[in-house]
């Protein structure tokens, strides 16, 4: 199985971007992980929030494949302690054939189409962060996660 991070629109942060990419090498030390970032749209002034939600759920929807399982990060999704996330990764390692997609939306959300194309929501915090800090705590947990099924001292209880 491979794990896969889809985003709309890049990093440009650097100190982010250091961040990201650190979590993402360690990561591969225990999974297959790639990180895919779908453009932002451009010339979105004469565009609604819907409209904008649309192409980029079109742009996102293009972006799967056959077999994905698909995973939004939502704000209304299920949430998880670091240890319950671990154990529902080691289930999907165990259930997902190809590839387990998590997607961060653009700035407004999802479209009704990537709603209906997803299997399951997961938020990462009652709160709001940026999009781009997202892909941070995204990929920590998602590292953390690894190491507590492979029972590394990166994660204390």
């Amino acid at each position: 199985m491979k794990f896969i991070l889809l985003a709309v629109g890049r990093t440009v942060e650097k100190h982010y971007i250091t961040a990201i990419n650190d979590y993402v090498e360690r990561i591969k030390h225990y999974a297959s992980f790639d990180m895919e970032i779908i453009p932002e749209l451009k010339n979105t002034k004469s565009l609604s929030t819907e409209q904008q939600k649309d192409k980029e759920g079109e742009l996102i929807l293009k972006a799967l494949q056959p077999g994905d399982a698909v995973v939004l990060l939502d704000e209304h999704g299920k949430e998880f302690r670091s240890i319950e996330f671990a154990r529902w990764v080691e289930k999907k390692m165990h259930t997902v054939n190809k590839r387990l997609v998590f997607i961060i939306g653009g700035p407004y959300g999802f479209s009704p189409a990537v709603y209906a194309a997803a299997h399951e929501k997961i938020s990462l915090s009652k709160m709001t962060f940026s999009h781009q800090m997202i892909r941070i705590v995204f990929t920590e947990q998602l590292y953390r996660a690894l190491s507590i099924l492979h029972n590394s001292p990166y994660h204390h209880e």
